[in-house]
């Protein structure tokens, strides 16, 4: 296994000459305008290689980006003296954001924002991309189900974008610039993000009827929103001074630390990490939001790569002569069981139950979409119609009929004359009853229509 650190990058940049200022590339982009300044490279017509990067400390740039004002509190001392007193907790998160922290303070910096929202991930996840909160939040930057929509983050059965790196950052990097124009404040800004803006509002309500000021530090809200911004200027403290603080950061060069590549045909995940002689692991690192084992070229979809990985896949690609993929998708007809679905569509029980997380005693309900093995039948890529729509839904069987008990003839249902009239009078009385309460819902009715007025309102 061939590793390639930040001297892989170095090298390129040497063999291509090192551009100027911020690093940027004039590759035109396909499709969403999300991914405009993403590094892009297609792979058909363009070479890895003739792509370089000037060479700074990113720490640097992130300390001269800084914009808001640190406030005296020791909320903010607290949560300081606790990132410092952890300085293993505080490394582990620093080498998990090596790979996404460039790309963030490049998108910060190109919509004028303080460069201490690109330090957030930390306080949400700890720049975990697969970190999942028990409210189902998800990613570095921890979007819910539904935030994740607003936003225009795919989540089907193929991927989910709230963990995608490029269009999470873009995603919540226009959420808070959407909460600060609405707020005014970055403080603000941020509690909204954490607390909800409607939430940011009650709470400024009451305080505006009690007389009291409006701003983040006066309001009421609950433990965790009244600790996030401290944790924020926390480490806001740690990068502007860390020797102060006994942390050593780790050194982050100033440039791409990887680039998108176009996928032109689905490839299996396994094939796409070996091709660019990665791990699946260290691959699926800067590709989170794949669900499923198979990337698709439909629907405008990319890999991440770093630059000398990147260079090897494109070598490797173009030697590699054999299938990229060996899955596709399809939609189920009808609600039936998994064997029944697997039956219907020649595969293995225990293959279509892996792929698809399929539990026992599951019925896949019509409409539902399922991966299977590619075969001579269904050798094509999956459609654009399937890539952005396919959802898998699951329910129980109905339980079994209830089996009818037989009398001690072994015929008909053992009722005597006797039970046959009581029944009969039974539903003379039901009879009378739902009579009694059709009537009471009739002068209900007609009293609404007609109510006795109590007060002048």
């Amino acid at each position: 296994m061939i590793r390639w650190p930040y001297a892989a990058i170095v090298m390129v940049a040497v063999l291509t000459g090192c551009a100027t200022g911020d690093w940027s590339s004039d590759t035109p982009t396909k499709g969403s305008a999300k991914l405009s300044r993403a590094t892009r490279v297609n792979l058909n017509k363009q070479n890895v290689s003739d792509l370089g990067a000037p060479s700074d400390n990113l720490w640097l740039r992130i300390r001269d980006g800084f914009q808001m004002e640190p406030v005296d509190s020791p909320l903010i001392v607290d949560q300081t003296v606790w990132l410092a007193s952890r300085p293993d907790y505080v490394q582990r998160s620093m080498k998990r954001s090596s790979p996404y922290l460039f790309y963030i303070v490049q998108e910060v910096n190109a919509r004028n924002m303080p460069t201490e929202l690109a330090l957030l991930p930390f306080v949400e996840s700890a720049f975990n991309p697969q970190a999942k909160s028990g409210a189902k939040a998800m990613g570095i930057w921890q979007f819910m189900p539904k935030t994740g929509k607003d936003f225009q983050l795919t989540q089907n059965v193929f991927r989910d974008e709230r963990r995608d790196v490029l269009q999470s950052t873009d995603a919540a990097l226009d959420y808070l610039n959407r909460l600060h124009t609405q707020f005014g404040s970055w403080e603000l800004a941020l509690a909204a993000y954490n607390w909800g803006a409607g939430n940011i509002l009650k709470a400024q309500k009451r305080n505006l009827a009690a007389g009291l000021p409006t701003d983040y530090w006066s309001l009421s809200m609950p433990l965790e929103t009244r600790a996030y911004v401290p944790k924020l200027m926390a480490y806001r403290a740690l990068v502007l001074d860390p020797a102060a603080f006994g942390v050593t950061l780790l050194d982050l060069e100033n440039h791409p630390y990887f680039i998108a590549v176009d996928v032109n045909n689905d490839i299996d995940v396994a094939l796409a990490a070996k091709l660019a002689e990665m791990s699946v692991d260290e691959f699926k690192t800067l590709n989170p939001s794949f669900n499923k084992p198979v990337i698709l070229s439909a629907a405008n979809q990319q890999i991440l790569l770093p630059f000398g990985h990147a260079e090897v896949y494109q070598e490797n690609l173009k030697k590699y002569n054999k299938p990229l993929s060996t899955w596709t998708a399809v939609k189920v007809a009808q609600t039936q069981s998994a064997e029944a679905t697997a039956q219907s569509l020649g595969v293995d029980l225990a293959t279509l139950r892996e792929i698809n997380g399929i539990p026992k005693g599951m019925r896949i309900k019509a409409g539902s979409t399922v991966i299977i093995p590619k075969t001579s039948r269904r050798p094509g890529d999956i459609s654009v119609a399937l890539a952005e729509t396919a959802s898998l839904s699951l329910e129980k069987p109905p339980p079994p009929p209830k089996k009818t008990k037989k009398g001690a003839t072994g015929k008909g249902s053992g009722k005597t004359k006797e039970s046959k009239s009581a029944s009969k009078g039974n539903s003379s009385s039901n009879k009378a009853t739902t009579q009694h309460k059709s009537a009471s819902t009739g002068l209900a009715k007609s009293a609404k229509k007609d109510p006795i007025k109590t007060s002048s309102n």
